[in-house]
């Protein structure tokens, strides 16, 4: 009863039928799933008497799937789990993945919450039990566990081949039939208005045939023939008939249609409509004015006139499963609420808005997106016009060095690489360059040009590398002469962005909605002193509610602060702040003539953040060389700087703009990375994982024994899945041994992933068994499968970092962590100067506990195994408690890799037993099972256990697992936040105090055990009831 009380602790929201993660206002399932989820869900069982069961696969009557209701493949599964694979290499476009749901009937979707869902599955409050339905076997009994395991697994395995066979037979006989058909019954014309271009057919004949652009297109061009080159935005088969299109041009879409009439046949439609999203195609038809009854085109950019397609080929296929596509990308938020508002809206049918970070990590996708394409031409014409205006300023261009021998500005942020065999840096800005160019006479010079930061700021606003638009010039009589010209400068980019811009603009309003700039024609400029105290006059205060001094430079929330303020008091989005302080300011800055605390240096500001910093440079050598020295500058490491100086050099100044900043905050893209085509962080360029000496490099799926030809025709078998999973495996992968558990294979590297189907969803469980840099494409492959082959709703469960990161940058998952892995390290183990543990173990000893070691590749006596086994059955009988884990005990599965301890009195009783199994070099091993039998001396347990770790040590083993383990908390992942965070956290804290599922023994504790997180995965709108329900019957007990 003490989940009931639990779950009596939640209060759950006011809506009573949530039908995904993303409505739930009550407790969320996935705190429901966490319950099921004990100190030991992947079989270690160490200390835990009641965490493993031996009899596995459960099977009551209602489980039991006849072959008239068993799930629909189109494989050929093998007799053996473990050695089955399909290995599909078409795609499937995810504007249609979901186009043929789950098969499944569920009778009461939607009306449970998941809470319920747990209070049914744990018979709370419901106490019945009946027998009286199990199928019988030959004798006229009623089936026992292993005979219903076997009756369901062969009628599933029969049912399967027989659908597979006779699907595979009717796809086999339409496309041959339509082909046939095709052959016989189209002329050449018509065979030549469909098919794929030869990619080599662009050194032919010449015929200069223009490709038209959406754009150009209007009411008045109705009835002309056009061709035009295009990626299918989006497509939907209407009818037999008729296969509607949207094409996308650039930051254009455009609607087409396919009909079937004269020389456009049933063929070319059957061919079309299984053409793949993104796919760049060929298109000639006549333009038409559109049918639908608004009169207008409403789902596409070109509103008054459509296509009718005439001729249709692919010029480039997508050969490889996108994350997302294009017309994914493209929901917005005001597109969701608007969805929602609908009074026939259907709960869990909501589109999902793809994550800035999904986005970004598959950025030659999102870039297709109109928004990015109408921000990177934006960008263009920022420079375009920045480069024009200064021309007609008298600017000339020039190009300097990104390789430098001393730190331009702070050697604490600068990037350092090697200049054969001695150092040199990249450079944080042309400062120094532009202002040599002025030494020599150039007058006026800009850049445009890569800057590097070594600043380790993962923040919106912040790159490490970016491109800096800078300029340099000599000053006549007032440093503001650099100030005039760069406030017309950027006008000039304003009023040209605007006006040359506009379609783009709106394009990229749809995406990130904002109000156009506002700037005056003359344009403030605001000393810093007094700056500060218009916001300290406002009421403003720093992080310790003091105002701020007049003399320290402003921080990333005043300065947003102030320009509310000004934009409040003043009315604009552009200004300037002049006179800065001489401490905010590099050495270089020329100090105030009337205060040498000021600066003749200014800061210009676009909605509250700063896009250029300029001002007046130091040209005295004299005066340079005191304040490197004040500052502590080396004056050697820019020796041919000062020299310019020393030559003469007129008074000069300058500034430089960030790019980046200045479009994202123009904008409003709330994330300069958005503003960078492939953006530059802290983040970016990740370590790529070592690829470390395999235990079987024989079976690598870097290298796989078929490399260079093809498996099947070279009659080679799959990698064996116990030699992947001492290569790659962690402890969770050890599960997939067990009968119940499917395995999917890679056909080109033979990855393997691990799935067991459940009530619709195959529940997927641990990492793929391949190198993780093959992750994204094994995952890709696999869940195709999963989704498009067996009909199955994906999850996955106990993953780490790595495979999670995929899950969630790749395909947008959702992702979260109520468990971890323990591990520890066998040869520092604190258990060993333990005095409590030393004392059991002694008195072990004193009673005469021996212990047995049969090491790796070390056969066990068949009659010590007899004897285990007889002992196994005795700790089974003695459990007491609802069991839930990832496998029973089988301590002789995969010997190969097994390491044994069996411990026995003197009179040869077993008293306990450790079994170890080999995993990945990277994960060392894990303790399998640890079992201390019934009437077993006090301190067995500890004795062997730490003996078992001690050979593992001396075999060069640095980490060991006893297998997951509640964590303390909930942990959002990727993709999870807001209210449901709050919603699952309460959920899991309530069902994990009540259940004491954190409680970690003190024996782990005194091993020195370390969490390391492991992760539950799924797609948007993916844990609903049902899938927590079918969560609690993957983990659950068969007693």
């Amino acid at each position: 009863m003490s989940l009931k009380k639990a779950l009596n602790k939640i209060k759950t929201g006011s809506r009573s039928n949530p039908a995904s993660d993303e409505e739930l206002t009550s407790p969320n399932p996935n705190g429901a799933a966490a319950s099921a989820l004990p100190s030991s869900p992947r079989a270690s069982g160490i200390f835990h008497r009641a965490s493993i069961d031996h009899k596995r696969n459960s099977s009551t009557a209602k489980d039991i799937v006849s072959p008239a209701d068993s799930r629909k493949s189109v494989d050929v599964m093998p007799s053996s789990p473990r050695s089955s694979g399909i290995f599909h290499r078409s795609t499937e476009s995810p504007s249609r993945s979901n186009a043929a749901g789950s098969k499944t009937s569920l009778a009461h979707r939607g009306t449970h919450s998941p809470i319920r869902v747990v209070k049914e599955k744990l018979h709370i409050g419901d106490n019945s039990s009946s027998e009286s339905d199990l199928p019988l076997n030959r004798d006229g009994d009623p089936m026992s566990r292993n005979q219903l395991r076997k009756h369901e697994k062969q009628a599933q395995q029969e049912e399967r081949k027989k659908e597979n066979m006779e699907k595979e037979k009717e796809i086999e006989r339409r496309r041959k039939e339509l082909e046939d058909q095709a052959l016989n019954e189209l002329t050449p014309e018509q065979r030549a208005k469909y098919g794929d271009i030869p990619p080599n057919s662009y050194a032919g004949e010449w015929k200069h045939q223009p490709r038209a652009d959406f754009r150009q297109f209007t009411v008045q061009d109705v009835g002309k023939e056009v061709v035009f080159r295009a990626r299918i935005h989006h497509l939907r088969k209407m009818s037999s008939k008729f296969v509607f299109f949207v094409f996308r041009q650039q930051t254009s879409t455009m609607q087409g249609i396919l009909v079937e009439h004269a020389d456009i046949s049933k063929y070319m439609l059957y061919w079309a409509e299984h053409l793949e999203v993104e796919s760049v195609v060929l298109v000639r038809g006549i333009l038409q004015e559109p049918q639908s009854k608004q009169g207008e085109v409403t789902g596409a950019s070109i509103h008054d006139v459509e296509v009718a397609v005439h001729d249709l080929h692919v010029e480039a296929p997508v050969t490889e499963s996108l994350p997302f596509n294009v017309y994914e990308v493209e929901v917005t938020q005001a597109d969701i609420d608007a969805e929602l508002a609908k009074p026939d809206h259907k709960e869990g049918q909501t589109r999902i808005k793809i994550a800035d970070r999904t986005r970004l990590t598959n950025r030659v996708i999102d870039l297709r997106s109109t928004a990015s394409q109408g921000i990177f031409r934006i960008q263009s014409g920022i420079c375009n016009i920045f480069r024009s205006h200064l021309d007609t300023e008298g600017f000339i261009e020039i190009h300097t060095p990104k390789l430098q021998g001393g730190a331009t500005e702070s050697g604490a942020s600068v990037f350092k690489v090697e200049y054969f065999g001695r150092g040199a840096f990249l450079a944080q800005s042309p400062q120094l360059a532009k202002q040599m160019s002025i030494s020599a006479d150039f007058k006026k010079v800009y850049e445009i040009g890569a800057v590097f930061r070594a600043e380790n700021s993962n923040t919106y606003r912040h790159l490490t590398e970016y491109t800096g638009l800078d300029l340099e010039m000599a000053i006549d009589e007032h440093y503001h002469e650099v100030l005039r010209t760069l406030d017309r400068t950027f006008k000039a980019i304003f009023t040209g962005i605007y006006e040359r811009f506009r379609p783009e603009i709106e394009v990229v309003k749809r995406q990130f909605p904002h109000e156009d700039l506002v700037w005056l024609d003359q344009t403030p400029i605001i000393p810093f002193a007094e700056g500060i105290r218009m916001l300290n006059d406002s009421g403003w205060r720093d992080e310790h509610g003091k105002p701020l001094d007049e003399n320290e430079d402003m921080g990333t929330r005043d300065e947003v602060q102030l320009g509310r303020v000004i934009k409040q008091k003043l009315g604009t989005d552009y200004y300037v702040l002049d006179k800065f302080p001489a401490n905010a300011r590099p050495f270089y800055a020329m100090p105030d003539p009337n205060n040498p605390e000021l600066t003749n240096s200014f800061d210009i500001f676009l909605r509250g953040q700063e896009i250029l910093s300029g001002g007046q440079r130091i040209h005295d050598t004299a005066m340079l060389l005191d304040k490197m020295e004040r500052l502590k500058v080396d004056p050697q490491s820019m020796e041919d700087y000062i020299q310019g100086f020393q030559w003469g050099a007129p008074p000069h100044g300058g500034g430089g703009i960030g790019l980046e900043r200045i479009l994202m905050l123009l904008l409003n893209l709330g994330n300069i990375r958005h503003a960078s085509m492939f953006p530059r962080d802290p983040k970016s360029l990740p370590e790529k994982p070592v690829i470390k000496q395999l235990r079987h490099p024989e079976s690598s799926t870097m290298h796989p024994p078929w490399e260079g030809q093809d498996r099947a025709a070279a009659g080679l078998d799959f990698q064996p899945i116990e030699k992947l999973i001492a290569n790659y495996g962690d402890a969770t992968n050890t599960s997939w041994l067990e009968p119940r558990t499917e395995i999917w294979r890679d056909d080109f590297t033979g990855a393997a992933v691990g799935f067991v189907p459940q009530d619709g969803f195959a529940i997927t469980v641990g990492d793929p068994l391949c190198h993780a840099s093959q992750y994204l494409k094994t995952m890709t492959g696999y869940l195709k499968y999963i989704k498009k082959e067996r009909n199955l709703k994906p999850l996955w469960l106990l993953v780490g970092s790595e495979a999670e990161e995929v899950l969630a940058t790749k395909f947008n998952w959702r992702t979260f962590s109520v468990v971890s892995e323990q591990r520890v390290d066998p040869s520092h183990n604190p258990a060993l100067h333990d005095s409590d543990i030393q004392r059991k173990i002694r008195h072990a000893e004193k009673e005469g506990v021996k212990i047995i070691d049969y090491s790796l590749g070390t056969r066990v006596p068949e009659d010590m195994k007899k004897k285990l086994d007889a002992r196994v059955q005795d700790w089974l009988a003695n459990r007491k408690g609802r069991q839930v884990h990832l496998t029973n005990i089988r301590p002789w599965q995969d010997e190969e890799h097994r390491q044994y301890h069996v411990a026995q009195t003197g009179d040869g009783t077993i008293v306990a037993f450790v079994a170890m199994a080999q995993l990945s070099p990277s994960h060392g091993w894990q303790v399998k099972y640890s079992l201390d039998f019934p009437n077993a001396p006090s301190g067995s347990i500890e004795y062997i256990v730490t003996h078992a770790l001690k050979v593992v040590a001396q075999g060069g083993a640095s980490t060991v697992t006893f297998g997951g383990g509640a964590s303390s908390k909930f942990t959002p992942g990727h993709n999870v936040k807001g209210t449901r965070v709050k919603v699952l956290s309460r959920a899991y804290h309530a069902i994990a105090t009540e259940l004491k599922l954190t409680n970690k023994t003190e024996f782990r504790e005194k091993l020195g055990a370390v969490d390391d997180p492991s992760y539950i995965c799924y797609p948007p709108h993916g844990l609903g009831p049902m899938a927590v329900k079918a969560i609690l019957n993957f983990f659950e007990d068969d007693d």
